[in-house]
């Protein structure tokens, strides 16, 4: 059961250590730990339940409609498993974080050349006890 569940997100740890700041990092390495500790109990869980014989305990138990009961309130309840419908949601709102993020950088090395270009500007310039009275700004 756990394959295809556990396969759809994992964690990046790595990244997820990186972002953390260093008083938290004992309650991130806590999270780590509980979060293998379910993967792993998730892991070992089967597919599919095991079928239950119910003639075996028609034939074992001696009470007559006992486990035809049983087996009828077992059977009952159909429990719907609900549609994901935020993966779509998140996996688009993430794409699009991702073009703003690449559109933001573009702009912030623009303005890095232009002010790296500027402090090479500034850097070139006589220092001001080398200045002569004809060089001085106004």
């Amino acid at each position: 059961m756990a394959g295809k569940k556990l396969a759809l997100k994992a964690i990046d740890w790595v990244a997820f250590g990186a972002i953390i700041p260093r008083n938290q990092k004992t309650i991130a390495n806590s999270l780590k730990s509980w979060n293998e500790t379910l993967t792993s109990r998730l892991a070992t869980l089967p597919e599919k339940l095991p079928a239950i014989d119910w003639a075996y305990y028609k034939a074992s138990v001696a009470k007559a409609g006992l486990v035809d009961d049983s087996e009828k309130k077992f059977n009952a309840p159909k429990f719907p498993v609900p549609a994901d419908e935020y993966t779509a949601l998140v996996d688009a709102e993430e794409n699009e974080d991702v073009k703003s993020r690449a559109k933001f950088l573009s702009v912030l090395k623009t303005r890095i050349g232009e002010y790296e270009k500027q402090l090479e500007k500034m850097r070139n310039i006589i220092p001001f006890d080398q200045m002569t009275t004809s060089l001085k700004p106004n």
